[in-house]
C-alpha cells in the first residue's frame, strides 16, 4: 500500500504539515510532531481507524484516495517443497500412540 496523504492534501490547497495538523486538532485529533512527520512524509508507522476517519473528514475524501494499492510489490508465491506440503493443506499419515500414559522419547 502507498500512503497518499500529501497529494490528497495538496489537491485541497493544504501545502504544509503544520496547517494540516491544526485542521486535525480542530476536529479533536491532536497529533505529535513525530507522528505528523510520519504521516506527511508518506511513511506512517501506525494509523488508527478513528484517526483515518478524521483525516478523511478534514480532507473531504475517502480512504481510496489515501491508500493506493500496489499489488505489483507483493512477491509471487513460492512452490511448496516436501517439508512444507503438510502446511499447505495436504494430509499426512497419522501414527497412533500407545496408551501407556507416557509419551514417546524424541526421535
Amino acid at each position: 500500500m502507498k500512503w497518499n496523504l500529501r497529494l490528497a492534501a495538496a489537491n485541497r490547497g493544504i501545502w504544509k504539515a503544520s496547517e494540516f495538523q491544526r485542521l486535525l486538532a480542530q476536529r479533536g485529533l491532536v497529533i505529535s510532531a513525530g507522528k505528523m512527520s510520519g504521516l506527511w512524509s508518506g511513511n506512517p508507522n501506525v494509523i488508527k481507524l478513528d484517526e483515518l476517519d478524521i483525516i478523511c473528514a478534514v480532507l473531504g475524501c475517502g480512504v481510496e484516495e489515501l491508500l493506493l494499492p500496489e499489488p505489483e510489490t507483493v512477491p509471487e508465491p513460492k512452490p511448496a517443497t516436501d517439508e512444507h506440503t503438510a502446511a499447505a493443506g495436504e494430509a499426512r499419515p497419522v501414527t497412533p500412540r500407545p496408551r501407556t500414559g507416557r509419551s514417546l522419547p524424541p526421535r
